[in-house]
């Protein structure tokens, strides 16, 4: 995976840098002891509670990123994350820093993807992908989603009415985690997050894919359940 990182001030315009006592003048409240400009703090703050940051949902925060990209690594540092960011598709999030033998707390908690999940997610990458290559928003519908999703049902259950509530839980959770956000106006239309090209990387949709496509061909009558992402 590869993006561009962009150097910025690390002393965050004269906030006295990580190493120096806090500065009078970024106090926002009283009692206030942070060293971080508000703009700078919002960011951490989106980024901490994710799943991403987006220029083009993210508007006000995108160029505060941008600006105090240095010191928002410092501080996710701090917490032993990294922060991943891609400028030119404008998305940015943080993931669990590689310490190597050292021992670190995780404060970032994942959960399992079950099959669906993921078969719901490598079909929205792949819309993503085709969208991208026109130049246009990544736009996908309830029924799409649900259409491509009962594919599986033959081989995934028996249990047709347990399976529609997966397939909901699936599509549930997508959007929980911000990775398909509702359009305006629309009750049934969402735009899938450019996050999704960073989250999936090469290997893991090839491999996704070659299930995918299993399944679809019903070369597989019982596919696992639970996926490791």
């Amino acid at each position: 995976m590869d993006w561009t990182e962009r150097t910025t001030n690390p002393t965050g315009e004269g906030d006295g840098g990580p190493d120096q006592p806090p500065c009078e003048d970024a106090a926002l409240y009283q009692g206030d002891t942070g060293m971080l400009p508000e703009p700078a703090r919002r960011v951490l703050v989106q980024l901490l509670s994710g799943p991403s940051l987006e220029g083009h949902r993210h508007p006000r925060l995108w160029p505060a990123l941008l600006q105090h990209q240095e010191l928002v690594r410092s501080r996710l540092a701090d917490l032993f994350l990294e922060l991943v960011l891609d400028q030119d598709r404008q998305v940015a999030f943080t993931r669990q820093a590689d310490t190597g033998e050292l021992e670190a707390p995780v404060l970032l908690r994942r959960s399992p993807l079950t099959f669906l999940d993921s078969v719901l997610l490598l079909y929205l990458r792949g819309l993503l992908v085709e969208a991208d290559t026109r130049g246009q928003a990544a736009v996908v519908s309830m029924d799409d989603m649900l259409e491509q999703l009962r594919l599986y049902e033959s081989g995934v259950s028996t249990d047709r009415v347990g399976f529609e509530k997966r397939i909901r839980s699936s599509i549930e959770k997508a959007k929980k985690n911000s990775l398909i956000g509702a359009i305006r106006g629309s009750v049934d239309r969402f735009e899938i997050s450019a996050s999704l090209k960073l989250l999936f990387g090469p290997e893991e949709v090839k491999e996704l894919a070659a299930l995918y496509e299993r399944l679809a061909s019903q070369e597989t009558a019982e596919p696992p359940e639970e996926g490791s992402k």
